[in-house]
């Protein structure tokens, strides 16, 4: 790589170098290692500490003032709860696996609408007692909550009992969020028989999104093709019908209780991408912190360095699945998504979709301006910074890298460089 740009990355990441190294510890026995889980060590005590999430907010700011949510008839306080915490209703997506702790209300016929926005879900379920909602604290990690929708005076109440199933490998073991693809019956319960995995944006298209609703705003690709797991049910010998699919699409869901009958695949594809970078985020930052506590220089232990890497690659979409065919966003939701990110000086933005070959036009995470991103420690997320540079600047020669054109280096630089205040090389 040549001319001012090029010398430019690699001199930034030969600072970022120096400075990281000149923190290490001179010396230093090693401490023996956690026994307990991760969330209970002293370091973190993810149950015990106030959290700063938005939910947590919502609800400080619901006593404070005395105002309320107004409930609606039809759909109790969905709608209140999407406006207060900024979650759009153009980013729904339908589960209908008998999955959640709501399992009970769930079906087909009865599928469980999920919405998003870079630190929020909302679960809601026609029906079912509660509103479910999972928020990413910036440094406690994923917090969950129930809103009672019979109550007259709305509470969002925390639940540790999600942990349960939020804290295990799918999660990288910290209370986290979860996207799993399942073979389901005609009811929607899970055959583990014929197997689950979970998915990322590194998953390949045909393994995700079994129990799940896709609808899309372009031409769908044929159901033969089997482009992706959504849409379909299994029999105990393993042959597929899209029945359930058909029955949900002509069902005049707005009657019951739904927004719309949207499943978007747009918004299934950025959650997939979404949820495990918030996984990461955080496991990064707890053991950055029981490092420290240590006494030792967190950026120079074995396992951050790893998650370092890892989170870096990671947003950079390094081992991203492309995209078998062009996809329309729903109407809404890519506005919303450009809307939340910051623009260069070209008008640029990483929350611009791509959707022909790729899922973003800048292949590099929005979730860079996260809370939780901005939340870990200066040596930390100098460590990120420099491993990106690396990868930008093509000093890292890995076959995997080589993915990103210079053109797509130069942009995600320079998009970084006006946008980022503690990005190097501003």
């Amino acid at each position: 790589m040549s001319g001012t740009w090029g010398g430019r990355l690699l001199a930034c990441a030969a600072a970022l170098g120096i400075a990281i190294a000149s923190s290490a510890p001179a010396s230093g026995q090693k401490p023996e290692p956690w026994a307990e889980v991760l969330d209970q060590h002293p370091a973190i005590q993810y149950a015990m500490r106030s959290t700063t999430d938005r939910v947590a907010k919502l609800n400080q700011t619901l006593t404070q003032s005395g105002r309320s949510l107004q409930r609606d008839p039809r759909t109790g306080y969905l709608l209140p709860v999407l406006e207060a915490l900024g979650v759009p209703v153009e980013s729904q997506m339908l589960v209908f696996s008998k999955t959640g702790v709501q399992r009970a209300y769930i079906s087909p016929q009865n599928p469980r609408a999920l919405f998003f926005n870079e630190s929020v879900v909302v679960g809601y379920v026609p029906g079912a007692p509660d509103i479910e909602l999972a928020a990413h604290d910036p440094q406690q990690g994923v917090v969950f909550y129930t809103l009672d929708q019979a109550s007259a005076v709305p509470v969002f109440t925390r639940r540790t009992s999600c942990l349960a199933c939020h804290v295990s490998a799918s999660t990288l073991n910290v209370p986290g969020m979860i996207t799993r693809s399942n073979a389901v019956d005609d009811d929607g319960n899970v055959m583990p028989q014929l197997g689950s995995n979970d998915v990322t944006h590194e998953t390949p298209h045909p393994d995700r999104w079994g129990g799940w609703y896709v609808t899309s705003e372009g031409v769908a690709a044929p159901y033969a093709t089997r482009a992706h797991l959504g849409n379909i049910t299994f029999s105990g010998r393993g042959n597929t019908s899209n029945g359930v699919f058909i029955d949900w699409i002509n069902s005049s869901p707005e009657t019951r209780g739904y927004l719309s009958p949207s499943s978007d695949i747009v918004a299934l594809l950025v959650f997939d991408h979404q949820v495990h970078t918030i996984n990461l985020l955080t496991r990064l930052n707890w053991e950055s912190r029981v490092a420290s506590s240590n006494g030792r220089a967190s950026e120079s232990d074995g396992t951050v360095r790893r998650l370092v890497n890892e989170l870096a690659d990671y947003l950079l979409f390094v081992d991203e699945a492309r995209l078998s065919t062009p996809l329309t966003p729903r109407q809404g939701f890519a506005e919303h998504l450009e809307s939340r990110t910051p623009k260069d000086r070209h008008g640029r933005s990483l929350g611009q979709l791509d959707l022909v070959n790729r899922l973003l036009r800048y292949p590099c995470s929005y979730m860079v301006y996260s809370e939780a991103f901005d939340g870990l420690s200066p040596p930390v997320k100098n460590a990120v910074y420099r491993r990106m540079l690396d990868i930008l600047s093509g000093n890292d020669a890995h076959a995997a890298h080589a993915r990103l054109t210079a053109d797509d280096r130069r942009a995600i630089f320079e998009i970084l460089r006006d946008t980022k205040p503690d990005f190097p090389g501003r």
